[in-house]
């Protein structure tokens, strides 16, 4: 039977399908409208198959709050056409709507929510299959807190949340705190939350180079005693290289090596344990300050830390837990 412009607009209305996709499908089921949404749906997740190895690099992160509930939101796709068009960036607000209405807790549980009478993992492949092109919901984080904030950043490819261990948190606190997540990247609340694995891997980091740096100035003193610069043999390409140009005999490059190589043992075998000790856990809280947020300085006030900023703002008031999705590398 033929198809009428009345019955390809209608399939459209419904599966936002292309023209010729709607003709085809209608024809395929004899104008049933409920068979040819079937075939698109159907056509929607050959598509997402077909195209399962394909990294899914592009797309678009949103947060929201609302009260004692915030949520962060990537849902991802293969371009960056496809990430700015408004019906995908309306679908990733949807199912942060929806994901913030149920308070849900695990990603798994958003792909099961329904949207227009249909679990969103399903939409998502619909969606696939009118693009062409590989989506999926590449992670979902959500928060918990007496108050909490969230911040989109410009472009959707990146959004934080933050919660805090008070009620009625200022808006615009929140948003200097969510916005430090952003731009800082902190890796954890404060020293007490980062991983003993983090920091027994910076504080023996801190250690190793505490040491080299004393062999190092050792050897260089060495060198300087013995009327050799140490700039030209800190290394064996040095060392060949300034042979070649004449500015090193081969004796003067004997000599040197063997120096280093003397004074080197001789300074790791005698380094003393507790200036070390100390040295390693001085770099130690530098990290901290630079990586716990509320060590970190604030980006707007250098005088400030964030713990100093949020007890300025608020007695008392501490940020408890947040979560950062960035779809471009740091």
């Amino acid at each position: 039977m033929a198809v009428t412009m009345a019955e390809i607009t209608k399939l459209r209305h419904l599966t936002s399908a292309g023209l010729m996709d709607c003709k085809k499908a209608l024809a395929e089921t004899n104008g049933d409208i409920e068979a040819a949404v079937e075939i698109l749906r159907k056509k929607g997740q050959a598509v997402a198959a077909k195209r399962e190895d394909r990294q899914a690099s592009e797309g678009c992160v949103l947060a929201k709050n609302e009260g004692n509930f915030a949520a962060v939101v990537a849902l991802k796709c293969e371009t960056d056409f496809v990430a700015k068009n408004a019906g995908f960036v309306d679908l990733t607000k949807r199912i942060l709507d929806a994901a913030l209405a149920a308070k849900a807790k695990s990603l798994e549980e958003v792909k099961a929510l329904q949207l227009d009478g249909r679990a969103i993992a399903d939409l998502i492949v619909e969606e696939s299959g009118k693009t062409g092109e590989k989506m999926e919901l590449g992670a979902y984080e959500y928060i918990e807190a007496p108050s909490t904030t969230s911040y989109n950043h410009l472009g959707n490819k990146l959004a934080t949340i933050a919660g805090f261990n008070l009620e009625g948190v200022d808006y615009q606190v929140g948003r200097d705190v969510a916005m430090q997540v952003a731009s800082m990247n902190p890796v954890a609340v404060d020293r007490d939350s980062v991983p003993q694995s983090v920091k027994d891997s910076e504080y023996n980091v801190a250690v190793d180079k505490t040491k080299e740096e004393q062999v190092k100035k050792a050897v260089e003193a060495a060198l300087k005693k013995a009327g050799i610069n140490p700039n030209l043999v800190d290394s064996e390409a040095h060392i060949e290289s300034n042979i070649a140009k004449g500015w090193l005999t081969e004796e003067e490059a004997e000599k040197a090596r063997a120096i280093a190589k003397e004074t080197a043992e001789a300074k790791a075998a005698n380094l003393p344990e507790q200036m070390i000790q100390n040295i390693a856990q001085g770099r130690l809280n530098k990290f901290f300050k630079e990586s716990c947020l509320l060590e970190q300085e604030f980006v707007k006030d250098a005088t400030l830390t964030i713990g100093q900023y949020l007890e300025k703002a608020q007695k008392g008031l501490v940020a408890v837990e947040f979560k950062r999705v960035n779809l471009n590398e740091d």
